[in-house]
């Protein structure tokens, strides 16, 4: 699965595949378009693989779509919610407005960062800090949305535990998300699990989009 495309001058793309052998996958990205300039991003990655685990994950992106202008804290309830029947999902969100800030939430095991160019080449500028539980089985009691500035050009990649973590510094920033994410998947998807990547980014004028 691949998708790619632009909410206003934020480009985004979305990589991934089921476990081997495997007919559906657990994993989701989802990509809504908020209003006001920002769009919400979220990776799902219901627990385990196969029916049981898209259906959680499934349940977790119609409760965003239809809500999407909830803050954070309150979609992660309303996902915990829906999914209370469910094997339930790690879920991830970040909210990604034109200007230059992020906000994110993160709960199990779905991992985002923000990455950045700089003279000594691509570094990790920051990492949401996920916090233990699973949605739809055992929420914590405090969730806090964080917040990192960024800038123009600024990767956000979040993904899920079928992607072993690859270093910053193999990351090519020329490269469209699409071909970011094509790459990543291909590299660094494990066979024992569904594999997910999800890439974004604030292109500054319309015209370096091209």
């Amino acid at each position: 699965m691949h998708e790619d495309g632009f909410i206003g001058r934020i480009e985004w793309a979305v990589a991934g595949r089921a476990l081997p052998g495997q007919q559906v996958s657990g994993d989701r990205g989802v990509v809504l378009d908020t209003g006001g300039g920002t769009v919400l991003f979220a990776v799902l990655d219901g627990l385990g693989h196969g029916a049981a685990a898209a259906d959680a994950a499934d349940r977790a992106a119609r409760v965003l779509s239809e809500n999407r202008a909830e803050p954070l804290d309150v979609l992660m309830v309303l996902c915990h919610r829906a999914m209370a029947d469910t094997r339930g999902a790690a879920i991830s969100l970040a909210l990604f407005d034109e200007g230059d800030r992020v906000r994110w939430l993160g709960v199990g095991n779905v991992e985002s960062q923000v990455l950045t160019a700089g003279p000594a080449g691509l570094t990790v500028h920051a990492t949401v800090l996920l916090t233990a539980g699973i949605v739809g089985y055992r929420l914590p009691a405090n969730l806090q949305p964080q917040s990192v500035a960024v800038r123009p050009g600024d990767l956000l990649l979040m993904s899920t535990d079928g992607i072993v973590t690859e270093s910053a510094a193999l990351i090519d920033l020329s490269k469209s998300t699409a071909d970011i994410t094509a790459d990543i998947l291909a590299r660094h998807a494990k066979d024992t699990d569904d594999a997910l990547v999800l890439a974004a980014r604030h292109r500054g004028a319309r015209g370096t989009a091209e």
